[in-house]
């Protein structure tokens, strides 16, 4: 299967609408995200979302079109480390038409989405974003603090303030 572009992806949504005639509120994340923020190398053939409504009915129109995709109500849930109080608030908006919403993470909070999992791909994917967007260290470890005080307390806290530890002196010591 070829990589998955967010220009395929936004025209598929755009079907979606056009076909159920219903509404669709959609935060992108994931690798597919990176392509909002500005790179042309992210490379996935998957869609990771989060909808507001019709979780099912949007993974099974995506299933019919081959595209596998990981979608939720609540992406926050994804990790025992929650995601920043308020991130659906935060979102940027990508494209929005009459009856169809694309947002993206604000990139301080797509950037915990990655140290959450902590794959060296994700730190990749993190380092992109934080230097495309001068994300400051100060900004990731405030995002960092709220999302561990936000989160059920597990010794999974612990590796998630290691990986964040990690990420920022990567950043410092790639500057």
């Amino acid at each position: 299967m070829s990589a998955l572009t967010l220009e395929r992806i936004l025209t598929l949504f755009e079907e979606y609408v056009r076909q159920t005639g219903l509404r669709l509120d959609v935060l992108l994340i994931g690798r597919l995200a990176l392509y909002a923020y500005g790179s042309s190398e992210a490379q996935t053939d998957d869609v990771d979302a989060e909808l507001r409504q019709d979780v099912e009915r949007v993974g099974a129109f995506l299933k019919q079109h081959g595209i596998p995709s990981n979608l939720s109500e609540n992406i926050s849930g994804w990790s025992i480390v929650s995601l920043p109080p308020g991130y659906r608030d935060r979102s940027k908006i990508l494209h929005e038409r009459e009856s169809l919403r694309v947002a993206v993470l604000e990139p301080a909070d797509f950037i915990i989405s990655k140290l959450r999992r902590g794959t060296e791909q994700d730190f990749a994917d993190a380092e992109f974003v934080a230097r495309r967007y001068g994300v400051t260290a100060e900004a990731i470890q405030a995002a960092a603090d709220s999302a561990v005080v936000a989160s059920p307390k597990d010794t999974a806290l612990f590796v998630f303030r290691k990986a964040v530890v990690l990420f920022l002196q990567r950043l410092v010591q790639q500057a």
